[in-house]
């Protein structure tokens, strides 16, 4: 498993009624996931020391409840699958108080050459990364 990552719901994202807009959901979880692989030293910034890029294959969202300006949201996300391609993280949004499930999402990210614009296999450091801390591996 990974770490939690909490954040505050800002004005910024929310419509006219205060309710964060369905987009932020899977923004946050994004975000989680990202914070996490920079914090393990295999994120973003190695991959581009590496000529390479963390791209989205698929993201699939479920909502269940609204979120609303200035509700503290805590992101639990956990890594499902490691394959040489791709890996699958899933997630969950919650309310921190009341304690409230929010929304639930998946997320399948790939590595993308910078240069040729085309797939690449998961690097070793990040494969080895996530594995670590995946829930099962394939």
């Amino acid at each position: 498993m990974l770490r939690d990552v909490c954040r505050t719901v800002e004005h910024v994202d929310t419509d006219a009624s205060g309710v964060l807009h369905f987009t932020r959901y899977a923004s946050l979880l994004e975000s989680a996931v990202l914070e996490n692989l920079e914090s393990l030293g295999v994120g973003v910034t190695r991959l581009a020391e590496q000529g390479m890029d963390l791209a989205v294959a698929e993201l699939r969202m479920k909502y269940v409840a609204p979120a609303r300006f200035a509700d503290q949201v805590r992101v639990t996300t956990r890594v499902e699958r490691v394959g040489g391609a791709s890996c699958q993280i899933t997630g969950d949004l919650h309310r921190v108080a009341p304690e409230t499930l929010l929304a639930s999402g998946t997320l399948v990210l790939c590595v993308v050459d910078t240069a040729a614009g085309t797939a690449s296999p998961l690097p070793a450091e990040l494969r080895r990364a996530l594995r670590e801390r995946s829930a099962s591996d394939d």
